[in-house]
């Protein structure tokens, strides 16, 4: 079954074609990083003018690179939330008449059922039940995969994003957009003893988690030095900063793999390509003596093969959509909205 995707949440315009679920046959991104740069962070409003500018000419892309007619694609699947509400119409109304105009049935994907189905490309021996650390710009949680189309919210943070608290402090240190990338590479060299950040302390659900705190705390430091004069140690505070964000994150998947007993655990998301994540992930795991999948880097970001991927499983289980297919900047990865 070959499934033309598309995804256009954010500021990366995607339209990839999978076989199965499973096999990418082209992924074609057309990036505006660059663009974003110069304000520090994606502006909505002109993420979305991006969007129409490439979507109709990348899908052509696609196809030409797949060795594909349109007459050979059998879907169209499509990113309808969560994301910038506009950028996210793009891509909605594109794949809706495309759906239309090819007569092929129309599949929904959110988009955190997407990131988690990178690892279905990534490891094709991959299969549910297992456990997901999703951690992105916009979401942080722990979701317990039992099928392809059946989730379970163990914990999520009950504040800001890991991404987001990662993007922020960059940014206020001055590092260039996407700002947890450059975070992550000046943290390479540092100490992380030398600054003391605070961990958020379990609530109801020991499973959830706040990062508010520690981005407050880091933004005061940051901001308390400038005002006296004193010198900071950049890539200290950016190791320091990192090691708090995973010391958030890693007991609480230690947690979740040894009460479930679960013994595969999968990293979705954009910060799952931070270095010090991935490294705590693997240590932890190797203890347990539990199966570590993580993606490599290229489908940690936003792409469009990891939505034709979940795509296949969603077609398969019957979540197809008509002409009516809205989008949302929010709604909840099982489909409820927020």
């Amino acid at each position: 079954m070959n499934i033309l995707a598309v995804e256009s949440s954010c500021d990366e315009t995607a339209v990839a074609i999978v076989r199965d679920g499973r096999e990418v046959l082209t992924d074609c991104i057309a990036s505006q990083v660059d663009l974003h740069r110069l304000y520090g962070g994606v502006v909505p409003e002109i993420a979305s003018r991006k969007h129409i500018e490439a979507i109709y000419a990348l899908a052509d892309q696609a196809l030409t690179e797949a060795g594909l007619t349109r007459s050979q694609l059998d879907a169209v699947a499509v990113t309808y939330a969560p994301g910038l509400i506009g950028a996210v119409l793009v891509g909605v109304n594109f794949a809706k008449a495309a759906a239309y105009a090819l007569g092929k049935p129309l599949i929904p994907v959110h988009h955190i059922r997407g990131h988690i189905a990178a690892n279905y490309l990534a490891y094709p021996e991959l299969e549910p039940p297992f456990l997901c650390l999703v951690v992105s710009g916009g979401h942080t949680m722990i979701v317990n995969v039992k099928d392809y189309t059946e989730m379970e919210i163990l914990g999520t943070s009950l504040d800001d994003a890991a991404g987001e608290c990662f993007d922020k402090v960059a940014r206020v240190l001055g590092m260039p957009y996407p700002g947890g990338a450059a975070l992550d590479r000046m943290a390479a060299s540092g100490d992380e003893t030398h600054y003391s950040l605070p961990r958020s302390k379990p609530g109801e659900n020991p499973y959830n988690m706040s990062f508010s705190g520690l981005k407050t705390a880091a933004l005061n430091l940051i901001h308390h030095a400038e005002q006296i004069g004193e010198e900071l140690n950049i890539p200290d505070l950016c190791a320091s900063f990192s090691a708090a964000v995973s010391d958030t994150l890693v007991p609480r998947v230690v947690m979740a793999l040894e009460e479930t007993g679960c013994r595969k655990i999968a990293v979705a998301g954009g910060v799952a390509a931070n270095s010090r994540i991935r490294r705590d992930i693997l240590a932890a795991a190797q203890r347990l003596g539990a199966q570590v999948y993580m993606p490599p880097l290229t489908l940690c970001g936003d792409n469009g093969a990891m939505i034709g991927a979940q795509a296949y499983y969603e077609y398969l289980a019957g979540n197809t959509a008509d002409m009516h297919l809205n989008a949302y900047a929010t709604k909840s990865i099982l489909g409820e909205a927020l």
